[in-house]
């Protein structure tokens, strides 16, 4: 993945000059649908808006799709190191960066633009000032009713009370203050006085003082002889009026304290219960909104990467089955479509003689070199030693294989035997490794008016593949070894939930001559898996490994008389053998239920096409 800017600070992620977070740019895996999968996107991190494009050279078109941050919610996946989701309401981008190292940068720069895109970000309080969480506040105050309060009149009652005592209170404080404050002054003077009349005593002893002063008595002591100040004197105050006036002031204070205390406490437990009520609504009212977002994004994403095939996967063995049977029958309905189409239009003529196949009285094979996109008329003898390459020793042995696995008798405790569509019989024996289904399959089938060759050419001309077999999205050959042995690429059509399939196999088409002159010829596709470098194994598919042969013989009734050989006296006896490894998560029971249903399917649709395409041509033995 490439990007525009590499840091992942927050210092370096901001423009200097406007303060504002830098743009990013770059490469990101996105999730499409379950169809595509994931897609390479060009994302664009700018101005508090996530964009993508189909890739950087189509920006000046327009962005494919946008999302506002500023109530964005990321989500570092829990087992995917490269993948993060981002979510706003109800719509969810599934992104994957190319290491943990980028998905780290996304995401801190994916918050920085965040962060600096609400009200009470730093940046947002430059653009819009302070005034406005003063004004809210402001109008909150306002559009606060009263009527609240009209069942605590008493309590209203009480605090006028209380303001009007502590006005009282002040008042008497301000009083008795004056009262110490003279109090305080006079004695000061007394003190003042009483030191100037000891100092004359020392030097002018006298029998009379002036009021106030001291006078000795005749045993030494000496008597006061002016007065102490009245308090009563100072200023008219009345102190002990004052102290008890005080006194009942701080009593009542005291007393409308106790009494507003009760009726706060009263009230208290009130708002309590109130509170407590409406906190139990808030709390049902927010489990059933949880609920149903919960409920809504599971099905708006049910399509999304979390429930698709994988050992993550958030959809159950049972919901798995359910999605793989409805995409099943919805591939029924339109392959029916197409065969009602191709029914309602005319029927193409009849090849012409120069055309027609190798006939009985001649040699029954034309000695001619086939080419791949030949008719079936010049398909030449097939033998081991006409077909040389590379891989010659393993389509040899994969070839005596399946030969001696065919004329192996099916049957008894060890095999399941599940199919018996009249002439068409399928057996399957459960066999399991490392929790991945690999059963063994063999299929035995008979058809009317078609010959092995015919049957065996067919099944392994890719020129007609795409006109008998459904399941195929795209194929091409990536290698042709021989004129009888090609590598074939191909792509399985997705079934939702499962992951889609690839397969890279060899294919290669054989003669097997008779043993002796009682015994039919024997016609053989082998298909079985090998490594390519032109066709590596890619992220979008699960790469399954199979080893398929058709085995075909013909058995002729003779006719009566001396009558040719029609297809009416023809029968083709066809074994069909399949070891198949699907590969990644699907459920063994899903597994076993698919191919329960769709491999006979399969073999009727394919014979029923060879029927249509051999009816009224020269038999080709």
């Amino acid at each position: 993945m490439s990007e525009k800017s590499s840091s992942s600070s927050s210092d370096e992620d901001v423009d200097p000059e406007s303060g504002q977070p830098l743009e990013l740019g770059g490469v990101l895996s996105k999730w499409t649908n379950y169809i595509h999968g994931w897609q390479d996107r060009w994302v664009v991190l700018k101005n508090n808006t996530l964009s993508y494009y189909k890739s950087e050279d189509e920006r000046e078109y327009g962005c494919r799709g946008s999302l506002c941050l500023s109530k964005a919610v990321i989500t570092p996946h829990e087992f995917d190191e490269c993948r993060f989701d981002v979510s706003v309401n109800d719509s969810v981008w599934y992104l994957r960066a190319e290491d943990p190292e980028h998905r780290l940068q996304w995401i801190e720069s994916i918050e920085l633009h965040k962060a600096e895109s609400g009200y009470g970000s730093e940046t947002s309080l430059r653009r819009h000032g302070s005034m406005l969480s003063l004004t809210s506040a402001a109008s909150a105050l306002s559009s606060t009713s009263t009527s609240s309060f009209k069942k605590g009149h008493r309590l209203r009652e009480k605090l006028a009370e209380m303001e009007t005592f502590r006005d009282i209170l002040c008042r008497q404080v301000d009083t008795l203050q004056k009262y110490f404050d003279s109090c305080a002054d006079a004695v000061s003077k007394d003190e003042f006085q009483r030191d100037r009349v000891e100092d004359d005593d020392d030097d002018f002893p006298t029998s009379a003082r002036p009021d106030g002063e001291y006078n000795h008595n005749n045993n030494g002591s000496k008597e006061k002889l002016f007065s102490p100040a009245s308090p009563k004197g100072i200023n008219g105050i009345d102190f002990k009026g004052e102290a008890i006036t005080f006194k009942a002031t701080t009593a009542g204070i005291l007393s409308t304290l106790s009494h507003c205390i009760e009726l706060m406490v009263k009230r208290e437990d009130s708002w309590q219960k109130r509170l407590d009520k409406e906190l139990e609504k808030r709390r049902k009212v927010e489990d059933a909104y949880k609920s149903a977002v919960d409920e809504l994004k599971k099905k708006s994403h049910y399509g999304g990467p979390d429930y698709e095939e994988g050992p993550n996967s958030l959809i159950n063995e049972e919901e798995f089955f359910d999605a793989v049977e409805a995409a099943l029958d919805r591939q029924d309905k339109i392959e029916e479509q197409c065969q009602s189409e191709k029914v309602r239009k005319p029927r193409l003529t009849l090849a012409s003689p120069s055309d027609a196949y190798s006939t009985i009285g001649t040699h029954r094979f034309a000695n001619k070199p086939y080419s791949h996109s030949s008719s079936l008329s010049s398909i030449e003898l097939i033998s081991a030693s006409d077909d040389i390459h590379r891989f010659s020793p393993q389509v040899e042995e994969t070839v005596q294989n399946h030969m001696a696995y065919s004329i192996q008798e099916v049957g008894g405790d060890a095999n399941w035997y599940y199919g018996d569509l009249k002439l068409l019989k399928v057996y399957r024996r459960e066999v399991e490794e490392n929790g991945i289904v690999l059963d063994p399959l063999k299929a035995t089938h008979a058809v009317k008016g078609v010959t092995g060759h015919e049957v065996c050419h067919y099944f392994w001309d890719t020129a007609v593949r795409l006109d008998w077999e459904t399941t195929i999205e795209n194929f091409h050959v990536v290698e042709k070894l021989s004129d009888n042995a090609i590598i074939v690429y191909q792509t399985h059509k997705r079934v939702w939930p499962a992951s889609q399939r690839d397969v890279l196999y060899l294919s290669a088409i054989r003669m097997i001559p008779p043993r002796n002159e009682n015994e039919p010829d024997t016609w053989l596709v082998c298909n079985f898996s090998v490594d390519h470098d032109d066709a590596p194994p890619t992220n979008r598919c699960v790469r399954a490994k199979i080893n398929v042969a058709m085995i075909c013989q013909t058995l002729v009734s003779p006719p009566e008389g001396d009558k040719e050989i029609s297809r009416d006296n023809i029968m083709c006896k066809i074994n069909y053998i399949a070891n198949v490894n699907p590969g990644g998560w699907a459920p063994a029971s899903v597994l076993r239920a698919v191919a329960k249903r769709e491999y006979p399917k399969f073999l009727k649709r394919f014979t029923s096409y060879v029927q249509e395409k051999t009816a009224g041509k020269p038999i080709l033995f």
